[in-house]
């Protein structure tokens, strides 16, 4: 359970799981200073979640097994109102495993494209800008709970998992990203 290719999966699904902003004011279409609607493309560049955020190695739980070498979230506006997150998994051995997700922030669940090992569908909120809270399952069965929240300054994110131990204890781990793009 706590090899490099379960953290992988369970990150990468998560990560565009975390993506789906359901409500909050991230979801309000803002107006500009005579009060006409702002296009959708333009509001969704304002949100601190989009560029690509890399997992920061250096920082990973002392309870938690080898990482894989490298791990990267894009989020960015898919056009019509949805957004797309791209995770990428790179292994010890160079190998890249990979889920995109296309989505409206609407609350609903959807499915991920690629590697959904541990998780297929999420459905997620949003209570703060900056704060993105959503759960997660596989097989309709409970798969998860992550909360990311990114910093005042919009340069790190942090993911908050929580879950329980193969012995049924709950546990809570977080993980460091730094903003590279």
């Amino acid at each position: 359970m706590h090899d490099s290719r379960h953290f992988g999966r369970t990150l990468l699904f998560s990560a565009a799981a975390a993506a789906l902003i359901a409500s909050g004011t991230a979801n309000a279409q803002p107006a500009d200073r005579d009060g006409v609607a702002v296009p959708a493309s333009s509001a969704a560049e304002r949100t601190p979640f989009f560029g690509i955020w890399e997992l920061d190695l250096n920082r990973m739980p002392d309870n938690y097994g080898p990482p894989p070498k490298r791990v990267t979230f894009t989020f960015e506006d898919a056009g019509s109102g949805k957004w797309r997150t791209t995770v990428e998994i790179t292994a010890h051995d160079d190998s890249v495993r990979r889920v995109s997700v296309e989505y409206l922030r609407d609350g609903r669940a959807v499915r991920g494209e690629g590697d959904n090992a541990d998780a297929d569908t999420a459905a997620v909120s949003s209570p703060a800008p900056n704060v993105l809270v959503f759960s997660m399952a596989k097989d309709r069965h409970l798969a998860g709970v992550r909360t990311y929240v990114t910093s005042p300054d919009g340069q790190e994110m942090t993911e908050s998992a929580a879950n329980v131990d193969g012995s049924g204890q709950p546990f809570v781990r977080n993980f460091h990203f730094r903003r590279i793009r």
